[in-house]
């Protein structure tokens, strides 16, 4: 049940847009509860730089490095048990992977902000000068109810809003004034949106731009403020990482949403209520179910093991023993004539060719779920160079400084699927649909 009872979420009048100029897909039109998804270096990105890699290969190298040492150690963390409902979202993340299109205030001012599956604190940067641009610009008082959820700071004859700290990324640092304002996604209008207005912060290369938007299922997460316009239901579908102009698109409410798709239960770890676990049983290789040590996939909400889907890390990854059981019977299917080599966060890559125009057999890699058996076609299992006949396992353990004890289901292998949120049904569901 979302926590606002103070504030009134509905939907107004459609907001009317500039015409898109024709054939430019950057500037595709909105319609309600469906929004355009790109990856940051995406053409049509405003933060896409001319230096960023210009292959899929280089992408993921990139941000598999960058992103998912932070990303890893963040959902392998727990919240102690004292912790006001917040904190796990406070404790965000370095995850500017995809971004979606809004706008914000009024007049509106466009956004590109990050989306984050794992995340409920959403947050504006201090790019936009809200006290002034904004006419439905409202900072919150300290003595809202929903401050101490964001772990706001206690009035002071000094101050009477409701201002808070928040690290990023292990780069950055910011404060924030917590505020509420008109917040267009889409169609759509949502008046008294709460987030967090940066007025100050120390920004690494990491820091979004724009903003983030928290896409979490805990009790000030969009979702939660959007209870009565969406349901608490919403899917996605993730555009490849060099998809030249994006094709992705986030559907919020169960409108729209497909009415056959296979899906498996959502299950709730109440230590970190933001995160959506899901039942991984095993993984096969081929047609062979890797043998995995016992316990390597089991929910455990006391030590925060388990399996979670999540749009923000880079690659899948597992447990370290799993991981290498994987693995090794991946490798002993392809049996590479040439042997492997480590590229990045990737430790089994091969040549693909065996000579005469013949390629190495590639098998297949099938995630085991409660109710569901997820294939992932090669191009959700492997990264190829486009350079030459190399394929990488696109896979890999925590990284060793990390003590993980969780397992993603990553966005690598989420692309080109529609992935389903479900949260009043209990379930999260996967089908293939072309992205990119």
């Amino acid at each position: 049940m979302a926590i606002f009872p103070c504030f009134f979420l509905f939907l107004i009048h459609p907001f009317s847009h500039a015409a898109a100029a024709a054939g430019d897909p950057c500037n595709a039109p909105f319609t309600s509860g469906n929004i355009a998804l790109l990856q940051i270096n995406n053409r049509c990105s405003p933060f896409h730089s001319p230096s960023a890699p210009t292959t899929t290969f280089d992408s993921v190298l990139q941000l598999s490095r960058r992103v998912d040492q932070n990303r890893l150690a963040f959902l392998s963390s727990l919240v102690a048990a004292s912790s006001v409902p917040i904190a796990s979202g406070l404790h965000i993340l370095d995850s500017p992977i995809y971004l979606l299109r809004s706008s914000l205030g009024s007049p509106p001012q466009p956004l590109f902000l990050v989306l984050d599956t794992a995340s409920d604190a959403s947050f504006i940067s201090y790019n936009y000068n809200l006290t002034t641009s904004s006419s439905s610009f409202q900072p919150l008082s300290c003595s809202s109810p929903v401050c101490p959820l964001f772990n706001g700071q206690p009035c002071t004859l000094s101050s009477s809003l409701c201002s808070y700290n928040q690290s990023y990324g292990g780069d950055s640092f910011f404060s924030a004034t917590l505020s509420q304002d008109i917040l267009r996604l889409g169609a759509d209008n949502i008046t008294s949106f709460t987030f967090g207005a940066v007025t100050s912060s120390i920004a690494g290369p990491t820091f979004p731009k724009h903003g983030l938007l928290g896409l979490g299922r805990g009790p000030v997460s969009f979702l939660s403020q959007t209870q009565s316009l969406y349901s608490s239901v919403f899917s996605y579908c993730l555009p490849s990482y060099n998809s030249y102009y994006f094709s992705g698109s986030l559907r919020l409410g169960p409108r729209g949403q497909p009415a056959r798709i296979r899906s498996t239960p959502l299950l709730l770890n109440p230590h970190r209520p933001s995160l959506y676990y899901v039942n991984l049983t095993g993984v096969s290789v081929g047609r062979v179910l890797v043998p995995v040590p016992p316990g390597s996939f089991a929910f455990d909400p006391q030590t925060g093991a388990g399996t979670v889907v999540d749009a923000g890390t880079v690659i899948t990854r597992f447990v370290s023993e799993a991981y290498a059981a994987i693995r090794d019977e991946f490798r002993k299917q392809v049996n590479a004539t040439a042997g492997y080599q480590s590229l990045g966060a990737f430790d089994t890559c091969f040549s693909t060719s065996i000579g005469d125009g013949e390629m190495v057999p590639l098998p297949s890699v099938t995630l085991h779920l409660e109710g569901l058996n997820l294939v992932l076609p090669a191009a959700n299992s492997l990264i190829h160079s486009s350079a030459r006949p190399l394929a990488c396992l696109a896979m890999a353990a925590a990284p060793m400084n990390v003590n993980t004890v969780v397992n993603v289901i990553a966005s690598y292998q989420q692309q080109n699927h529609r992935v389903l949120v479900d949260v009043p049904g209990g379930r999260v569901g996967f089908a293939r649909e072309l992205c990119s």
